[in-house]
Formats: C-alpha cells, structure tokens, sequence
C-alpha cells in the first residue's frame, strides 16, 4: 500500500483517506489536513469503526478513537465515515470539510442536520437534542440517499459551555 502525506501542519499518517485498515496505521485519534469533496481544505481523524458503517455513515466518537454511530441521545464530537470502516478495522473519517453523508427522506438544503430515525442517519426534522452543532446540509434529496454536508468540528449532545 502506498503512503500517503496530507497537507498542512498536522502530522504526517499513512494511507489514503478511503483505507479500510485491518489494524491501526495511525495513532487512534490523530488527525490530518487534506481536500474535501470539492478540492477545499479539510481536516480528518483516525477511528475505529462501527458495525452497520457505510461511507457517509454519522458517527460519535471518544477519546480512545472509537466510534459509534450516531443514535437518539448520543452525547460527543461527530465524525462521518469516508468509507465502510467496520467494527474490526481502522480508518479516517472527517471533522471539517464538506462530505456526503448518509441522510433519511426529504432532506432540505441549507438546514442544520441532526440524527433521524436510523442509526448512522441525519436529517432535518429530528427531535429536541438530536441536533448536530456544526453540520449542515448542502443539497436536497427526496429519497434517503447520501445527501452533501458541510462539517465545522460537529457535535452532539454538548452543552455550549463545553464546546
């Protein structure tokens, strides 16, 4: 597998950003600058994964750099998987930047994102604390779909004086 540098002041990792690593290339929890969708500057964190992930998956994540997906009442800083980095494996996901993300029906665009009906899911009609600080959408989908969001360190669940 070919190393790959990021750009910027992080730290040099290993791997592309789309690696599904068997075991961890990176130190848990470290972080990278790179490009997003659009060829934007972004930044990325080294996870482990989650069962039921797909790329676009919304995740929760601890200090240990494990993941969860996204569920009602989840409570941490946000991440969205940029591929299908299951519960055994290792991988990046993104903290800033604009992704698609794994959204439920008739999403609107520029709404603020929150989890909605399905683990792993966001959209814009979640309940009171659901809300994710720091994702919004841009597009529209009429259909659950990957939907584009633009990401600012999202979190969940966080008090403001926290964050």
């Amino acid at each position: 597998m070919p190393t790959a540098y990021k750009t910027g002041s992080m730290v040099a990792s290993s791997g592309n950003l789309t690696d599904v690593d068997t075991v961890a290339r990176n130190a848990p929890g470290s972080s990278c600058e790179g490009n997003d969708s659009f060829g934007a500057s972004a930044e990325f964190v080294y996870l482990k994964g989650a069962a039921n992930m797909i790329a676009g998956s919304v995740v929760t994540y601890d200090e240990a750099g494990l993941s969860e997906l996204v569920v009602t009442g989840a409570a941490g800083f946000v991440a969205v998987a940029l591929a299908p980095v299951l519960a055994a494996n290792w991988g990046w996901f993104a903290i800033r930047g604009t992704f698609q993300v794994d959204g439920v029906a008739n999403i609107a665009d520029n709404k603020a994102l929150g989890f909605e009906t399905t683990a792993g899911k966001v959209g814009d009609g979640f309940a009171t604390g659901d809300g994710i600080r720091g994702m919004v959408s841009r597009g529209a989908t009429t259909a659950a779909a990957l939907v584009y969001a633009q990401l600012l360190y999202p979190s969940i669940g966080v008090p403001d004086a926290v964050v």
